[in-house]
């Protein structure tokens, strides 16, 4: 039989329709394995690690196929107990592939020590600021006569007096003793009752 009629036969039509199946069904097994190794379209919703220690975390992440990475300690923060998830990413609710690292940040498991700035002389809006930015918090405000208003003469806590650069708790609340301003008028009438009082009689 001449090639040209090869071609043409039926024989050449039934041999060139089984390889087309043929390679049609390894695909279609290829693909499918492919997507059965891969997960193809499969996604796991990641759990929320708050509040949790690493070994409960830890056993909630097993249970789905997901990995954990401690990425840092953080400040300790005392709306979470002590040494437990603070922070996690991907954040609870996001969907990831099975096996994926979920970076988690730890509460230390306490404060740490910070110094106290010096305030002595500063006005008490520069003060609270200033406390704030170093972790501290304002306490309880008493006055007592100075000629300047609102300037900071004493910092103290629990009664005890600070100075600049002693170490207290972060978060801790200073007490602020602030000048009333109001010496200078205290003086003059101190001042005119003693001319009064000396004054020679007639």
């Amino acid at each position: 039989m001449s090639l040209r009629k090869y071609l043409t036969s039926r024989v050449f039509f039934a041999q060139m329709m089984a390889a087309i199946a043929i390679i049609a069904v390894i695909s279609y097994l290829f693909f499918h394995w492919l997507t059965y190794t891969t997960h193809h379209g499969e996604e796991i919703t990641v759990p929320d690690l708050s509040k949790l220690n690493v070994e409960q975390a830890e056993e909630k992440l097993d249970a789905v196929d997901l990995n954990y990475v401690i990425l840092d300690t953080v400040d300790y923060r005392p709306e979470y107990p002590k040494l437990t998830i603070v922070e996690q990413e991907p954040k609870a609710g996001a969907k990831v592939k099975e096996g994926r690292k979920i970076y988690i940040k730890i509460n230390a498991e306490k404060f740490t020590m910070v110094p106290v700035p010096d305030l002595v002389e500063k006005t008490y809006r520069q003060a609270v600021p200033t406390l704030e930015a170093v972790g501290l918090k304002e306490g309880t405000i008493t006055y007592r006569p100075y000629l300047g208003k609102d300037m900071v003469l004493e910092m103290r806590m629990n009664g005890k007096k600070l100075k600049a650069g002693d170490k207290v708790l972060k978060s801790s609340k200073i007490d602020l003793v602030l000048g009333d301003g109001k010496v200078v008028y205290q003086e003059a009438i101190d001042s005119t009752a003693v001319d009064t009082t000396t004054a020679p009689q007639n």
